[in-house]
């Protein structure tokens, strides 16, 4: 049976392993693709800051950005936001379900993927 999502994210992530489960629980087929083996490409990354917003798949909250030089997070704009994701694939927003080249949820809240309308 083939995939019906991609699942892009890195595997020892806590929010990765919990949207792994819940979507093994519900029989949902995806395809893990992860971060730290197959990095995204430039181009995807701008394709995935036009449908989510680049203030919405930048990750923000983590050591990665707290770690980046001053200099580094001010002044961000869409292309600035995408060369550091593409240069720190841990300030990437995670887990995404990707449907095809669209991005159906970004990060995991549980109640918000229990209104997933999916193929049984």
């Amino acid at each position: 049976m083939k995939a019906t999502y991609q699942l892009y994210g890195i595997a020892n992530c806590d929010t990765v392993k919990k949207s792994r489960a819940w979507l093994a629980q519900q029989a949902i087929m995806v395809e893990f693709v992860d971060f730290k083996k197959q990095p995204p490409t430039l181009d995807k990354l701008s394709q995935w800051s036009q449908q989510l917003g680049w203030q919405n798949l930048l990750k923000k909250t983590g050591t990665t950005w707290r770690n980046l030089a001053q200099s580094e997070r001010e002044n961000l704009d869409e292309a600035k936001a995408i060369a550091l994701m593409h240069q720190h694939i841990n300030l990437i927003k995670r887990p995404l379900l990707v449907d095809g080249d669209r991005i159906v949820l970004a990060g995991f809240k549980q109640a918000e993927w229990e209104k997933l309308d999916h193929p049984a």
